[in-house]
């Protein structure tokens, strides 16, 4: 007896996982719960049991592949041979006339700038989705678009697969690129009475707050619908030896400085070793970004698509300013807000941004 195990619906609506990492390998003998697979999905890593024990005969999914829910990924028992139905997950997929082209947009212009008709050509990713190689095969094996950069000649250099966390950092971060129309607004604020032990908390805080009164900022665009949030869900940027993560503290606008440092704190333990679960990523209205020792005195962080806004803190220090007509030492640093230019109008942001610094100079 043989149990094909399928990628399951992980739920939050995801219809796809990469995998990220086996546990066991051909001809190792498991037992019933025991790990048997890391699956890598757009909010988090999880670890997935065997559902049965016995020897895993054949695994059909590659580390770094990523593959629609309900792919065989592996299977348990029997003689090794396969199942008839445990298919490639990579199979090509024919054109379904009248079905929804699948593409990134970054795809759609190559295809575009290649000529290709999209509905025409069949899908080899994942879910159906239209892939580069599949344009420029379509299109005759047109040679890719040309770039600054010169491809890596044999030999030259080391090559290592795009996956996991920086996978997803990649997609994601492409189509805020492509799809969001972005605008930077920048100001100075004077952090000389803040207390910086406390400083995201503070930020924060007056973020939540001021969201209230600038709730275009704390909106989705959906279609042709602006969808304004009625919860203050902050994502706040972290960065761990695997990548950037956007863990969420809730209720912002709501919480004490004390709380919000707990919540903080508790997030950052998490992320840095690996435990986020999907709860704690999911669900942000706008997000805050602050790099610490790192900071520069400007960057212009992406939009965490699809939320409409970021607000970032960079480098604080000691600067001269002047202050009642001298020339002072006051510890100054940027406030920057990336937006979304459909939603939010560049008054807006500004005004917004000039309130948060008034709270936090204040």
């Amino acid at each position: 007896m043989q149990y094909e195990f399928k990628l399951p619906d992980l739920g939050e609506g995801l219809a796809e996982g990469e995998v990220a990492r086996w546990l066991v390998a051909e001809g190792d003998e498991i037992a019933e719960d025991q790990p048997l697979v890391e699956i890598q999905t757009d909010k988090t890593t999880v670890e997935i049991p065997s559902p049965a024990a016995g020897i895993v005969t054949r695994i059909f999914v590659a580390e770094g592949d990523v593959v629609p829910v309900g792919t065989v990924l592996v299977v348990i028992g029997g003689n090794g041979a396969g199942p008839a139905e445990a298919k490639e997950p990579r199979a090509v997929r024919p054109p379904v006339p009248g079905q929804k082209v699948q593409a990134t947009p970054l795809v759609r212009r190559i295809a575009q700038e290649l000529g290709v008709d999209l509905a025409a050509v069949a899908p080899t990713g994942p879910a159906g989705r239209l892939t580069e190689a599949d344009v420029r095969a379509a299109a005759g094996g047109a040679p890719p678009t040309p770039g600054p950069a010169a491809p890596a000649r044999a030999g030259e250099g080391r090559r290592e697969k795009v996956r996991g966390v920086r996978r997803q950092i990649a997609e994601h971060l492409t189509r805020a690129h492509h799809e969001v129309p972005a605008v930077t607004y920048v100001e100075e604020c004077d952090f000389t009475d803040v207390d910086l032990k406390q400083l995201l908390p503070l930020v924060l805080q007056a973020t939540a707050l001021e969201l209230k009164e600038y709730p275009e900022l704390n909106a989705r665009l959906e279609g042709d619908e602006i969808v304004y949030l009625d919860r203050y869900d902050l994502g706040v940027a972290v960065q761990t030896e695997g990548g950037l993560v956007v863990p969420v503290v809730r209720g912002c606008d709501s919480r004490s400085l004390d709380e919000l440092r707990s919540d903080i704190d508790a997030l950052a333990e998490k992320a840095h070793t690996g435990t986020l679960a999907s709860e704690d990523l999911r669900g942000s209205t706008f997000t805050v970004t602050s790099a610490g020792k790192l900071a520069g005195v400007l960057a212009t962080p992406l939009v965490n698509y699809p939320e409409v806004g970021i607000l970032g803190v960079h480098r604080i220090g000691l600067r001269a300013v002047v202050r009642d007509g001298e020339i002072v030492a006051r510890r100054i640093g940027n406030i920057s807000v990336t937006f979304d230019h459909r939603v939010v109008d560049g008054a807006r942001a500004a005004e917004f941004t000039l309130a948060v610094i008034r709270r936090l100079e204040h």
